[in-house]
């Protein structure tokens, strides 16, 4: 399995001070503002229009 991209940026806050938690992968921990939050791929988008 690949390692996947890092978070770069927290969503809320936008500090760059993030640290893995150790929940679930995926997780991330702001250290600013101390929220935890996970990223998810939904899905890809289809350019043609279809569905």
């Amino acid at each position: 399995m690949s390692q996947r991209a890092q978070a770069n940026h927290c969503p809320y806050c936008g500090d760059e001070d993030l640290r893995p938690h150790d929940a679930r992968p995926g997780t991330w921990e702001c250290r600013s503002c101390q929220r935890i939050f996970s990223l998810t791929m939904l899905g890809l988008t289809n350019e043609g229009g279809t569905p």
